[in-house]
């Protein structure tokens, strides 16, 4: 390029690639989503989300609530890691009568690998913090989301399956009528309202993830703008 004195000036234009895991998202800012280490206080956040997902292996993880008039009190389900637990006995009780199988634990056979997934998100979270790095804390996080994914879409099987595959000898049939309880929130079952929400656990568990995620992209956007200082 010539200046207006006629001298020139070189510019030089960088073709090799770019390293893998980053990127420039504008004014010069790089974000390198897999190297960098983490802030000693973010790694203990990291360490100390990871040690809280193991309240799952002795608190409750979801509950479904139903309530009735002649249920002024309500019934209750909740289901822990390992089994199920609350106002079985009546729910059997009332289930039989619309041809709803029996709630038992042996109808959930992940109940004999859940305490397997705990300790793998939990002695995976902290080595991901002891290393430090940004790819290990990643790669938690895809293992987080990968088992949520799952568990939502389990217990949604789940439920379909159990709400669906009605007993056609049911002394109380009603046609075109399903008793899926919902995956989360509120649903009207004949006079019943149910009700599906995380428990202490499952809390727990969200606000582990949260605290993950928002962690990381802190580190992200610190190690970012570090960089674009030099």
């Amino acid at each position: 390029m010539s200046n207006a004195d006629g001298s020139s000036t070189s510019v030089n234009v960088s073709t090799s690639p770019a390293m893998p895991g980053l990127s420039t998202v504008g004014h010069g800012v790089r974000l390198d989503w897999a190297h960098g280490r983490f802030h000693w206080i973010s790694r203990a956040l990291v360490g100390i989300a990871a040690l809280s997902m193991a309240v799952n292996l002795w608190m409750p993880i979801w509950r479904i609530d139903l309530m009735a008039p002649q249920y002024p009190e309500g019934l209750f389900l909740q289901i822990y890691h390992d089994r199920f637990a609350g106002d079985i006995d009546k729910i059997n009780g009332l289930n039989h009568y619309i041809g709803m199988a029996t709630i038992h634990n042996e109808m959930f056979p992940e109940f004999k690998i859940m305490r397997y997934a705990f300790y793998l998100l939990v002695g995976w979270g902290l080595l991901a913090a002891l290393i430090g790095r940004r790819g290990a804390v990643l790669s938690w996080l895809f293992g987080l989301a990968a088992f949520t994914i799952w568990a939502v879409w389990d217990m949604y099987a789940w439920g379909y399956k159990y709400g669906h595959d009605l007993d056609p000898r049911a002394a109380i049939k009603v046609e075109g009528m399903a008793y899926q309880p919902p995956l989360i929130g509120h649903k009207q079952l004949l006079n019943f309202d149910a009700w599906s929400t995380p428990d202490v656990g499952g809390w727990v568990l969200f606000v582990a993830i949260a605290i993950a995620v928002i962690t990381y992209f802190v580190e992200l956007r610190r190690g970012g703008l570090s960089g674009a200082k030099h």
